[in-house]
Parts: C-alpha cells; structure tokens; sequence
C-alpha cells in the first residue's frame, strides 16, 4: 500500500479522517452482538426459540470469520473508496432485510452476509489506519481501542437497546442500524479521493472453495455446540451428520492447503510454540468471558429485575473493560512480561467466578454484585488485547495474516464452546436439579404445607377465593423451584469455570518460558483480526 497517495481530501484533518474510518467501523459492530441484547424479544418476535437467536449471531461471527482471509482479494482488487460504498451500501440493504422479515430462516442467511461485510468493513478501515501510524506506541494504541470497543459491544447493545425494545418491537433495533450507516455513507462521499493505493489484481483463481469449506465448518460447529443438548447430542442424528461433515471437511480442507501455493491460511503457524500458548490463553479467556451471561439471566429470572435496570448493571462490567483495556495497553507499552498481565487478568476472573458463586442468593441487592461485575470486566480487559498481540508476534511477519485469522478463529471457537457448556448447565442440570427439588417437595412435606398455608392466608386477605389461593399458591411454588434450579445450575457453572481458571493460572504460573517472554508489535503492515 502506498502512503505517498492521499486517500482522503486535503480539507480532511488526520483527526476527522480517524473518527471516519472508526464510524464506519461501530455500526457494524452494535450488529455483531445485537440479538443478544434481548433474547427473549428477539425470539418472540421471530417465533423461534433462544437458541435460534444464539446460533443467528454464531452465523454472523462464521460469515467473519471464514471470509477474513478471502476479503483480501477483494480489497486489492477493488479501488479503496468504491469498496467502501459497496459493502456500506450493502450493510444498508441487508440491515432493511432484517428490519422487515419476521422469519428467522431468511435472518440466518442475512447474518451470515452481514458478518462478510462485516469482515470487508474492518480489515479495509483497520488496514487504512494501521498503515497511516508510524510508530509502535501508536499501533498497539489503535489495537486496544478497536478491541476495548469490541469487548464492549455487547453491554454497551444492553444500555442502548434496553428502553428501545421495551417500548417498541425488536426489529427497530435493525432501523436504527439501517439510519446509522447514512451519516457513513455521506463523509465518504464527501472527503476521500477516488483512487486506487494497490495494483489491482484481478480475481481469477478466487480461492472459494477452501472459502466454503472453511465456512461450513464453522457453521457445523455453532449448530453441534448450540442445539447439542437440546438434541441430546449424538443421539440425534442431525448432530451425528454434522460431527461427520465436519471430520470429512476438515480432512479435505487440511489436504487442499497443502496443496496449494498460496493456502487459504498457512499452517505453518503452528510450529511456533509462543502462538500456541497464546491460542489456548485466549480460548480459555473466552469461555470465561461470556460467564456475566449467566449473571444477566439470574438478575431477571430469581432477582425479578428489569431489562432497563440490568442493562445500567452491566455499565459497570463495561466500565472494568475500558479501565482492564487501558491498564494492559500501558503495560503492554512498557514491554512488560506477558506473565505479569495475563496472572492478574486470570486472578481477577477467578475472584470474580468465587465471589458469585456465594453471592447467588433468591433475594440481594443490586449494588452487591457491583465490585465484581468491574472485576470481571477489569480481568477480560487486561487479557484480551496482550493475548493477540502476543499470537501475532509470536510468529515471522510473513504469517501475520495467516496468524490473526487463526486467532479470530479461536475466539469464534470460544465463544461457541462458551454457549456449549452453558446450555448443557441450563438443559441438564438445571433438569437434573428440578426433579430433585420435585423428589423431595411433596404435599405431605411439612416446610411445604407451612409455606402453602401462609400463601393461602396472605392471598385470601388480598381478595382471592380459596380455590383462586390454592391455585395461585401452587404457581409461586413453581416459580420459587425454578429459581432454586436457576441458581443451582448458575453455581455448578461458576464452579466449573473456577477449576478451569486454576488449571490456567497454574499453566502461566509454572511454565518457565513466559518469565522472559514480552509483547510487542513488529510491523506496520499487520492487519488485525
């Protein structure tokens, strides 16, 4: 890419031309994670389930994922301000589409689509102003604030949302991601030149079958991870035939690459054991990190608190996120040894797993679960921008590309295990638990009588009749057993979670080769995934 050229018009100050290629760049990711906002909204809207919602927002991180390498041809070959407008205007239409289809069969393939360009949206926009900073301080700078953001989007979906899908249906969250794009469209139009910074290649031998391999086993492994334990996981056989294609697929794809003069994406990778380490820090940080899940489930279900006053919580968790973001940024700066960052991002996530598991109760306040939800977000923050840095330097800068991409798709990978475990917790034990409340809560039982007959009194003085009370009384019953479950359930988790962080805490702790191991970013050609 040649610097020499200007890209953007000589009125368009350094500042102005950053704050546009960041806008371009937010609205996409509001989209990323925007179905989580509400689950249930988006699921009673679509009439489909919340794993459907779940696996509608894998498909968007699978189109991400599997198009980041592919996106390059595409970028060299189209000139840089027609490209914006291309996949700008194409986030328009398929954002329309969402704000218009009520059928969650036409929003997956659209998901998909909408992470491709997704993929277009922030190679081109990170590349412009990766390639426009001259020194390393100012790299690793722009990558903490693209992923501080990142990390941020989906507590920062929940503030925004929360009061928009409580007064109106949850496609208009689609309609204003359709408007915000407009004020995008317009400065590009205004201030960049119409110009061309590479020569274009043309687009013969489009490597789109290792594309479409790729893809489809991403999509295979949301779909196992996402309706396993509804299905019973190998049992059924739909999850039997995607276990299948995925082994075959991959068995193709693996021979196909090396095969090819220019793969898809080069395994060599893997020979460097700093990038390997890095992987699995950053896979273990992603499980962990979609654990507040949970504690946003717990807040509505057993705490009874409404999605405007769990999204104000959750300001909190995105207030350590900025300041865990920050605090990594500065260390990674002053070159510090990775050990020193990675230990207390993890500490602070195993606080955090310890200190909810005896603060789940059936009655609290809100302001109790506060310090640890910053703590969460402080540990998630300080982990996440060394750790990539650190898988990109680990490796020659031939292989950077070839590197973020497997990063990205390691957090992809995290992210669908993440939901794995959690819909095993919620499907299995929580049922597991259920039938053992039912097994000792039986009318004869005493504590139950007790509790009946006070409901009874407490509801007859209220108005009701007695047949009214009893049957009332029978509904608060059920209520109070699947809050107990949810609980349960919300504890095994968390304790699982905090055996893992141990396991990875003693892995940093004793492996002697990260002591004299530091980060640091060695080219300004690096794309970041």
């Amino acid at each position: 890419m040649d610097n020499s050229i200007p890209i953007f018009r000589s009125w368009a100050p350094e500042w102005l031309v950053k704050v546009i290629l960041f806008s371009l760049i937010l609205p996409n990711l509001v989209l990323f994670f925007l179905p989580l906002a509400n689950i249930n909204a988006a699921a009673g809207y679509y009439g489909s389930e919340p794993a459907d919602i779940q696996y509608a927002v894998a498909l968007f991180y699978a189109g991400y994922v599997g198009f980041y390498s592919l996106e390059r041809r595409f970028f060299n070959y189209l000139a840089t301000k027609e490209y914006f407008i291309l996949f700008t205007f194409l986030q328009i239409i398929t954002s329309l589409i969402c704000y218009l289809t009520h059928e969650i069969y036409i929003l997956f393939p659209i998901r998909f689509i909408q992470g491709m360009l997704f993929a277009c949206t922030v190679n081109l926009s990170l590349s412009l102003m990766f390639t426009r900073l001259r020194s390393e301080r100012a790299r690793e700078i722009s990558f903490s604030v693209f992923f501080g953001v990142l990390l941020c989007t989906l507590p920062f979906n929940n503030l925004v949302t929360a009061d928009l899908i409580d007064a109106y249906n949850f496609n208009v969250v689609y309609k204003g991601a359709l408007f915000s794009y407009l004020p995008c469209l317009i400065m590009l139009l205004l201030s960049m030149n119409n110009i061309r910074l590479n020569v274009r290649f043309p687009l013969s031998k489009l490597d789109w079958q290792s594309f479409v391999m790729y893809s489809l086993v991403l999509c295979l492994i949301a779909y196992i991870m996402i309706y396993g334990q509804e299905y019973y996981w190998l049992e059924d056989q739909r999850i039997r035939y995607s276990v299948i294609a995925i082994v075959g697929i991959t068995a193709l794809y693996m021979l196909r690459q090396k095969a090819l003069k220019r793969p898809y994406i080069d395994l060599r990778i893997f020979r460097f054991r700093n990038f390997r380490i890095a992987l699995l820090v950053l896979f273990m940080m992603y499980i962990c990190r979609f654990a507040s899940g949970i504690t946003n489930n717990f807040f509505v279900s057993v705490l009874r608190f409404d999605p405007m006053h769990v999204s104000y919580i959750n300001s909190i968790n995105m207030a350590g996120l900025v300041t865990g973001v920050i605090i990594a940024c500065c260390m990674t700066l002053q070159q510090k040894r990775i050990r020193y960052i990675w230990l207390p991002g993890f500490l602070l996530l195993l606080i955090f797993h310890i200190t909810m598991f005896f603060l789940f109760d059936i009655q609290a306040d809100d302001h109790n679960y506060f310090l640890p939800l910053f703590m969460q977000g402080l540990g998630v923050g300080m982990i996440m921008v060394p750790t990539i840095i650190y898988a990109i330097s680990a490796v020659p800068v031939a292989l950077g590309v070839s590197a973020s991409a497997i990063c990205l798709a390691i957090r992809y990978l995290g992210f669908c295990v993440s939901i794995g475990i959690i819909n095993y917790f919620e499907l299995f034990e929580k049922s597991r638990h259920y039938n053992a409340f039912q097994d000792h809560l039986t009318k004869i039982d005493p504590i139950v009588r007790q509790t009946t007959h006070l409901r009874v009194k407490h509801l007859l003085a209220k108005g009701l009749t007695h047949a009214q009370s009893i049957k009332a009384s029978n509904k608060l019953l059920v209520r109070d057993i699947n809050g107990q479950t949810q609980l349960r359930f919300a504890m095994d988790y968390y304790e699982l979670m905090s055996w893992l962080l141990v396991g990875i805490i003693l892995l940093i702790a004793l492996f002697p080769y990260l002591n004299r191991t530091a980060v640091y970013l060695r080219s300004r050609r690096l794309s970041p995934a």
